[in-house]
């Protein structure tokens, strides 16, 4: 298994775009909040430097796959906060961990949540699959 995988060294592991070409079919999304250039999902984005959190995503449709270290209790809540807003939806990709304060702080019973069967295998740089993620993944849908 790939060791980076494991670790918090990179979190910005590239959505698989058949992965994303699925969910773009059914909600058709016009925001990617937590990006690069090279990985940004929807022409409207933001990246690190734009800082998404700060942004007002007021009347979007938002696809975000956030960074997986530590700050994604801070994307959980302000997907959840932004969802709130009039014509706005987000659906997020990120672990399944369930016990954790963010999932029952702003997800359990506040969302849709479909938790996908098998380990999802992110794509590197370069638009490469890698190995399948350590951990489940879930979609939560506001």
């Amino acid at each position: 298994m790939n060791q980076v995988l494991l670790s918090s060294v990179k979190m910005d592991w590239r959505t698989p775009q058949p992965f994303f070409d699925i969910l773009n079919s059914e909600f058709n999304f016009n925001l990617d909040p937590c990006c690069d250039e090279k990985n940004a999902k929807c022409h409207n984005h933001y990246t690190q430097e734009d800082n998404g959190l700060q942004q007002d995503w007021t009347g979007s449709t938002v696809f975000v796959n956030p960074p997986y270290g530590r700050e994604i209790g801070k994307w959980v809540k302000k997907c959840y906060e932004e969802s709130l807003k009039p014509n706005t939806r987000v659906v997020m990709l990120i672990p399944s961990r369930t016990d954790t304060s963010y999932f029952h702080d702003y997800i359990l019973g506040k969302s849709e949540i479909r938790f996908l069967r098998g380990r999802i295998k992110f794509w590197d740089d370069d638009n490469n699959p890698k190995d399948p993620a350590p951990f489940p993944s879930m979609v939560v849908i506001y």
